[in-house]
């Protein structure tokens, strides 16, 4: 069985809930607001190691309060975060979310020290096995996207390649991806990009996803049960890279993910009992501190 290595962002998540979006220039009251452990990274590391996955998180948080307790909360979580770094100079990331009453949301993301990712590599990557998954997204910078992925490529590992938020790509990074995740929205703008990917997964909400002509129906819920749309791709691409990393085939893979997705909507925030003023309980073994 591989591990699932993810190497991407840690934010902190402030999360306000609103009647409805305000339009351009108007000014709204939020009902309620909630510091939550977000990124997209540290997103997908959780919901891998909830997958039951062996899980190392590579990222960068800064020297300050809330990076020492989103680190406490990773390891706390079964996640490895030896190739966590810190950054001195940068604060942790955060990211800004309005969800409306309709359960849809808007989010403006500050990297803060996820840009910092690429300093004293290659020191501070961890060797990779050709049975690891390694899993990407693009809100770190492109050139450390770029060097994970050729890193991965060179030592047999599979990578999975989410291309959110989006940005337009090379059709050489594409390819490096088995597979590259995308929604209906960012597909489309791929598409329009002129690039192409030799493995493509679409997620389409409530319509399941579909892998090269390979489509599962997604898990179908009442409008009650819907909580918080936040994180539901990033539990999807967690859930499906334990699923590879233990040797799933497609559809079994896409079935779990599936699964996943459905399950973190029913749940506020982007991580399950994702508040940052409380830990969950540590597991069974210690699971390494951050650089």
């Amino acid at each position: 069985m591989g591990r699932v290595v993810v190497v991407g962002s840690v934010n902190v998540d402030q999360v306000a809930q609103v009647e409805r979006h305000p339009k351009p220039g108007e000014t709204v009251l939020a009902l309620r607001h909630d510091r939550l452990a977000g990124g997209k990274g540290a997103n997908q590391a959780v919901a891998a190691a909830s997958a039951g996955a062996e899980v190392l998180m590579v990222g960068c948080v800064g020297d300050d309060d809330p990076g020492r307790a989103y680190a406490a909360r990773l390891a706390a979580r079964g996640v490895d975060v030896t190739h966590l770094s810190v950054s001195p100079g940068e604060p942790t990331g955060a990211a800004y979310i309005v969800v409306d009453d309709q359960r849809e949301n808007t989010i403006v993301v500050v990297p803060g020290a996820n840009a910092a990712i690429e300093a004293g590599w290659p020191d501070r990557f961890p060797d990779l096995h050709p049975d690891d998954v390694v899993v990407l997204q693009l809100e770190i910078p492109l050139g450390a996207v770029r060097w994970a992925a050729e890193r991965a490529h060179q030592a047999g590992a599979r990578v999975v390649l989410n291309i959110a938020p989006y940005a337009d790509l090379p059709t050489s990074l594409l390819d490096l991806a088995d597979p590259v995740v995308a929604n209906e929205h960012e597909a489309l703008l791929l598409a329009d990009s002129g690039a192409t990917a030799s493995s493509l997964l679409v997620t389409m909400g409530r319509n399941g996803a579909v892998w090269d002509g390979e489509v599962v129906p997604a898990v179908q819920l009442t409008p009650d049960q819907v909580q918080d749309t936040t994180g539901a791709g990033d539990a999807f691409v967690g859930a499906l890279a334990a699923a590879l990393a233990r040797g799933a085939g497609r559809i079994e893979a896409l079935e779990a993910a599936a699964a996943a997705g459905a399950e973190a909507v029913r749940h506020t925030g982007a991580q399950p009992d994702g508040r940052l003023d409380r830990l969950p309980p540590p597991p069974a073994a210690g699971q390494g501190e951050p650089d």
